[in-house]
């Protein structure tokens, strides 16, 4: 009786005297004896009145009575109502496993029972909360889960994994759901004074009854977010700090902490539970607590009580701590707040964390240390972004960093270097032992899966191009952590992310010391990769192919390739070693793909034009490759060379450096060299392109020549020459007034058009003599090498003796007839091959409009006559030129026959063309010596004069033709020669010309040994 007194001290007798008058109105206050009575049959389960047991309902509402009477019995009523509450879930989970009737047996019988004992506990928390709140919301949440964890097994109940079905079930039950209300009910009364003993008592709980305790969990969370989180995390923070933070540790270690720390598991639990629909909340919490525990002011919440935990250094201190260890036994909870920790993490947030762990013990501080590294390995999300952060604080002051501001303190600096130092290691043990099927630490019971992921190192492979460009800075330390990590991480993804790391590093590279790390991670990689370098290569074609690179990307990889190839020369002089071998191996793998790289000499850039060239030019030819790769190359290596001729002239008119476009005009000789080198295929096609491209309209102007037309004369620019509104076809349509002409197509038109006057012969603007000399120079010196029988084409009718290095190299016989079976070709189409034979000289007026374009073409043209030489220089090449000569030498002979000039230099360019055609003609040994001198008087002679011993020329020729045949390999020589003694005798062909010098022996006396047979 004393105990019911002191227990009932704690209530006010007013507020319960109104409760009770309130309750019931129907119900009169019990007497004294009734009282006693009720007391008596509530202990004993026995009416007093009547004798006999009382059923389950009749003791319920016994209980009921007397809670609402006597508070005092409030313990043994509650404890009491337990089995009345345990009753009615048995009840109802029968009758759902029965499929009976919801409104029958027990289940009904005990559900206002149920209601009633709800409506006195509610009555009771709203009049005085104080007293009431505490002890019904433990008593609500422990028969909760003593309800969940008993019935858990029944066949009717969902898995505990089943949250949203569990909830259900046990929210249709009219206890359960009466005790959900009662107890929530409790947590908004006690949130203004006393939230912390609902939430222990829900931690409690969740421990014991986890996880079928978690749909309570879940709904209470859902229904108080704010409140359930910030106190779940005070109460977890509090009691980890009860149980000795320092073994927070433990974990990475492989030791379950959720047996030495009971609350933190439920922690876990809970907000795991709540994040799917309050992340937010959760994240903002978390943070909140992050920044509360670093700042040394009073609490950052002014409404917290005395008791938050807030006010309490210990706490403080151990927030930090804790908040590791929720992060680690949660991984979704770290991926929560990663992401904006870092960006918190400035150098006022960093001093303060160092000066909070500058207080903690040595190997309190490595467990936590080990637990962040364990944690950023871990992270399924922002690891680019955490490790940004740790490489620009961990790197030097003295170092100009991009990131964020350098590190404000060195211990934040060399904290930083340690955590990243330290991270690296793990990541190789990871890496490095994933294969092995468990992992390194002793710890670890269980083994690992082999080839287990590293979410860390998964995040960072959608971010190779980002964490080459950093690697490729070159800062102090900062480089060999990325580098470091670029290793693992290719060893990590295997070979495909090692090829992106290794076609990062040669797209990216702008000199040569960033190039060696590329140089540097092949040779990390290439002890357990093979093949890395030509996959490299194929990746990068590939994305030329897709157009993946922009040109600046696309130039400095193709120099980054060259470069690499380079160095082989740097071999070859003695500085052997790893980069020489991978030089050989670069040079392999774009071999394979000349043919991909082959289109880029055509690029709209200029600079990447000039990269492709210079990579072609250096790297190795393949062994064997496809006529249409070769013919494609040769082409485009041929349209290179007359652009790279074009971008020359124009930086040396503008004033610009040349040196850029001279290097590429010089790469692109040696390209088209190195073709020509390669087969007879090549060998043909860069020789047939060049001269065909050097008398194309659009190259003509390169070598002094101008655009002509079919009949070889100079055409105006359209926005010069006059429309004459003329048209052939309209021509050809008036049968009856056109000449029917029996030469060619060139029979009409080629002067004018009838009615209209001659073809207006417009000025036109002499180009540069200098860079037109320089122009020839480089296209006969291209043509030389090509046609040389030396070097890398070796020989085909035998080399020189090595003993005479200062003679010029002999030109290749087949090499030359393809340069003059071209020339003939695009100067004048519609000879046949075979026209080799001269005849009579009166015989040429009948090919007279052709010979007009032939010598029209060499007017227009000058790049013809040193082409010429060099067919000459191959001989018997100059055979096969015999029609164009004839021609040429006809058109010669007319002028100077209708020449009435003094002397031949009043017509310079026939004088020249006289010249320089016997010049060739001797060279080429049409001509014997005393013939081929005659163009040494020419000069000095007047045009009649000039004509006869030009006749002298046609009249030998004529009579000994200039067949392919009379000519005989000399081995000595290694080259091809004329015995003009087989011809018969020369001196009939030589009268006219000692003729003529005896008629100017003043002028000509000291040539007269030149013409002596």
């Amino acid at each position: 009786m004393l105990n019911d007194q002191a227990m009932s001290v704690v209530f006010d007798g007013s507020p319960l005297k109104a409760m009770q008058s309130h309750s019931h109105t129907a119900q009169t206050a019990l007497s004294t004896q009734e009282l006693s009575q009720e007391i008596k049959s509530f202990i004993s389960g026995i009416d007093t009145v009547q004798g006999r047991k009382l059923s389950v309902r009749e003791h319920a509402r016994c209980a009921v009575r007397l809670l609402r009477s006597v508070p005092a019995c409030r313990g043994a009523v509650l404890e009491h109502l337990r089995g009345v509450y345990d009753e009615h879930v048995s009840a109802f989970l029968h009758n759902l496993e029965t499929e009976g009737s919801a409104s029958s047996g027990v289940s009904s019988n005990l559900e206002d029972i149920i209601q009633e004992v709800h409506g006195v506990l509610s009555e009771f928390i709203r009049l005085n909360p104080r007293a009431w709140a505490p002890l019904v919301s433990t008593w609500a949440v422990d028969l909760l889960g003593q309800l969940s964890s008993k019935h858990a097994g029944r066949r009717v109940a969902p898995h505990s994994s089943s949250l949203n079905e569990l909830l259900q079930l046990w929210m249709s039950c009219a206890a359960t759901r009466s005790l959900m209300e009662a107890y929530s009910q409790c947590l908004a009364a006690m949130l203004a004074w006393c939230p912390d003993a609902c939430v222990d008592a829900l931690l409690d709980t969740s421990v014991q009854h986890s996880p079928h305790f978690d749909w309570v969990v879940a709904h209470i969370g859902s229904a108080f977010p704010g409140t359930i989180i910030s106190r779940v995390l005070a109460c977890g923070l509090k009691d980890f700090c009860s149980h000795g933070a320092k073994d927070q540790g433990l974990l990475v270690m492989g030791v379950d902490k959720g047996n030495r720390v009971p609350k933190i598991g439920s922690v876990v639990g809970i907000l795991g539970h709540l994040a799917v629909h309050h992340s937010d909340s959760i994240r903002k919490e978390l943070l909140r607590m992050f920044q509360e525990s670093l700042s040394p002011s009073s609490p950052m919440s002014p409404t917290s009580s005395s008791t938050s935990w807030e006010s309490s250094p210990q706490l403080r201190r151990a927030a930090v701590p804790f908040l590791l260890q929720l992060a680690a036994m949660s991984p979704n909870l770290f991926g929560a707040v990663s992401a904006e920790l870092v960006e918190l993490l400035r150098p006022p947030v960093l001093l303060q964390l160092q000066a909070l762990l500058q207080g903690l013990p040595r190997e309190e501080l490595d467990n936590m240390l080990g637990l962040a590294v364990h944690l950023i390995s871990q992270s399924p999300s922002g690891g680019a972004r955490v490790l940004r952060f740790l490489a620009d604080t961990a790197t030097p002051a003295s170092v100009i960093i991009s990131g964020p501001t350098p590190s404000p303190n060195e211990g934040v600096r060399e904290g930083c270097d340690r955590l990243l130092q330290m991270l690296l290691l793990h990541l190789h043990k990871l890496v490095f032992s994933r294969s092995d099927g468990a992992e390194v630490n002793a710890h670890h019971s269980a083994p690992s899966q082999p080839q287990r992921v590293i979410p860390f190192l998964e995040e960072l492979q959608s971010h190779v191009a980002q964490l080459c460009a950093e690697t490729l800075r070159l800062e102090r330390k900062r480089h060999l952590w990325l580098h470091q990590l670029l290793c693992l991480l290719s060893v990590y993804g295997g070979p495909s992310i090692a090829t992106e790391a290794l076609c990062q590093l040669l797209t990216q590279a702008r000199n040569p010391e960033e190039l060696a790390l590329a140089w540097q991670l092949h040779t990390t990689l290439s002890s357990c990769m093979a093949g890395l370098i030509p996959a490299a290569v194929a990746r990068c074609v590939a994305q030329i192919h897709t157009h993946t690179l922009g040109p600046r990307q696309l130039r400095q990889l193709l120099l980054n390739l060259a470069a690499a190839i380079q160095s082989q020369d740097e071999e070859r002089r003695g500085a052997a070693g790893v980069q020489s071998s991978m030089a050989i191996q670069v040079g392999s793998a774009v071999s394979g793909h000349l043919h991909d790289f082959g289109p880029l000499l055509l690029h709209g850039d200029p600079a990447v034009s000039h990269a492709a060239v210079r990579l072609l030019s250096c790297s190795p030819l393949p062994r064997t490759s496809s006529p249409a790769h070769l013919l494609l190359l040769s082409r485009a290596a041929v349209t290179y060379f007359f652009l790279a001729l074009r971008r020359r002239g124009e930086a040396g008119k503008v004033g610009r450096d040349g040196g850029q476009a001279g290097e590429a005009v010089n790469c692109s000789v040696l390209l088209l060299s190195r073709f020509a080198a390669y087969s007879p295929l090549t060998l043909k096609a860069v020789l047939q392109q060049l001269v065909e491209g050097a008398l194309h309209k659009g190259n003509a102007d390169l070598f002094g020549g101008q655009i002509a037309d079919m009949s070889g004369a100079p055409v105006l620019s359209p926005s010069v020459a006059p429309d004459l509104g003329a048209s052939l076809l309209d021509i050809n349509c008036r049968f009856g007034t056109t000449v029917n002409f029996s030469g060619s197509v060139w029979s009409v038109f080629h002067a004018g058009v009838i009615g209209k006057g001659l073809k207006v012969r417009g000025a036109t603007q002499l180009p540069d003599p200098s860079g037109v000399i320089q122009n020839i120079q480089t296209l006969l010196a291209v043509v030389v090498q090509c046609c040389s029988s030396s070097g890398l084409n070796g020989s085909i009718n035998g080399s020189r003796s090595p003993s005479d290095p200062d003679e010029p190299p002999p030109i290749n016989a087949e090499a030359a007839k393809v340069v003059a079976v071209t020339l003939v070709e695009n100067v004048c189409p519609d000879v046949a091959n075979g026209e080799l034979s001269w005849p009579p000289e009166e015989h040429a007026r009948t090919t007279v409009e052709r010979d007009i374009h032939i010598r029209r073409c060499f007017e227009a043209h000058p790049v013809l006559f040193p082409l010429l030489q060099v067919v000459a220089a191959g001989r018997p090449a100059l055979c096969y030129c015999s029609a164009v000569l004839r021609g040429l030498l006809a058109t010669l002979l007319a002028h100077w026959e209708a020449s009435r000039g003094v002397s031949s230099t009043d017509s310079p360019w026939h004088l020249q063309a006289s010249c320089l055609l016997v010049s060739c003609m001797g060279e080429g040994q049409l001509l014997p010596p005393v013939l081929a001198n005659v163009h040494e008087a020419f000069p000095h002679l007047t045009p009649f004069e000039v004509r006869l011993l030009l006749l002298a020329v046609w009249e030998y020729v004529r009579g000994n033709g200039p067949m392919p045949q009379k000519f005989v390999f000399s081995s000595e020589k290694g080259l091809f020669c004329r015995d003009f003694s087989r011809d018969g005798d020369v001196a009939r062909y030589v009268a006219p010309i000692h003729s003529v010098l005896h008629k100017n022996i003043d002028r000509l006396g000291h040539l007269c040994w030149r013409f002596q047979l």
